[in-house]
């Protein structure tokens, strides 16, 4: 079974920048993708950023040129990088998992990130 703990959310002003990260168990981080989803009140989850097991990486619209998505295979860690941060940006964010190998999905519990303008 693999779990995902989300850290590194909070309050930030406009401009302001966070860095989330995502830390998996098991041993397939490495052979899966990982990606940052994030849901706002009212409205469905969105895919944020998503990164391969080869390392491509993929962005929504609205946040591309501010927000990167890296990973640490020896770590078993996903990170979000995201500057420049907007109100519209404020949601709980996700981190999910998805081996290679299957159509499974794993999900974290959420991290609330809260931008003020």
């Amino acid at each position: 079974q693999v779990q995902l703990v989300e850290s590194g959310g909070g309050l930030v002003q406009a401009g302001g920048s966070l860095r989330l990260s995502c830390a998996a168990s098991g041993n397939i981080f490495k052979s899966s993708a990982m990606g940052w989803y994030r849901q706002a009140p009212g409205k469905q989850r969105e895919l944020v950023a998503r990164i391969t097991s080869g390392g491509s990486t993929n962005y929504a619209d609205s946040v591309k040129g501010r927000f990167t998505i890296s990973r640490d295979n020896a770590k078993n860690t996903v990170y979000l990088q995201m500057n420049s941060l907007k109100s519209e940006d404020t949601a709980v964010y996700y981190c999910n998992l998805n081996p290679d190998i299957t159509t499974l999905v794993y999900w974290g519990q959420g991290t609330q990130v809260t931008v003020s303008s």
